[in-house]
């Protein structure tokens, strides 16, 4: 289930581009599959964007969930997710890797998950195996604000 209050025109927050109507969406309404692991990664962080937690477990491989189900990724205190900045993508036959950075605020404090994350392909579909955490790089100051704001960092977020 998608967010009923979120707009199907709203730019999508994977930050490709698209709207969300044509970007995440068909994914997220089980319309179409993910032709990449890029995709499949945009459309996940759309997800924890929405808090679509039932798509999150549906794309997690099950040798990996490792107990991880929905009511622990809806667990409070909950981040409020800002930005992804997909940093390299690439795809062998059946296995991929993305590499990420998921901006966040939490208590009023800005982090990123930075993260390369593995992939696996099986039966057709793509699915998030693992993931190894790196520590984030922060936005030079005058970079533009991770918010989307389309301020420059030192007069947003960086504050």
């Amino acid at each position: 289930m998608t967010n009923p209050n979120f707009e199907a025109d709203s730019p999508c927050p994977c930050c490709s581009g698209s709207s969300y109507q044509h970007c995440c969406q068909p994914l997220h309404l089980n319309q179409q599959l993910a032709q990449s692991p890029e995709q499949l990664m945009r459309s996940r962080f759309c997800a924890f964007y929405l808090k679509n937690y039932p798509y999150l477990i549906d794309t997690h491989h099950s040798d990996y969930l490792d107990g991880l189900n929905e009511q622990t990724l809806a667990q409070e205190p909950l981040p409020q997710w800002l930005s992804l900045d997909v940093i390299s993508s690439k795809q062998d036959g059946d296995t991929g890797q993305v590499s990420f950075q998921a901006w966040y605020k939490l208590d009023n404090e800005l982090d990123a998950i930075h993260e390369r994350s593995d992939f696996t392909k099986q039966n057709g579909r793509w699915f998030y195996t693992q993931g190894e955490q790196k520590t984030p790089i922060l936005p030079k100051r005058n970079d533009k604000c991770v918010c989307q704001s389309g301020k420059k960092f030192k007069q947003c977020c960086a504050k």
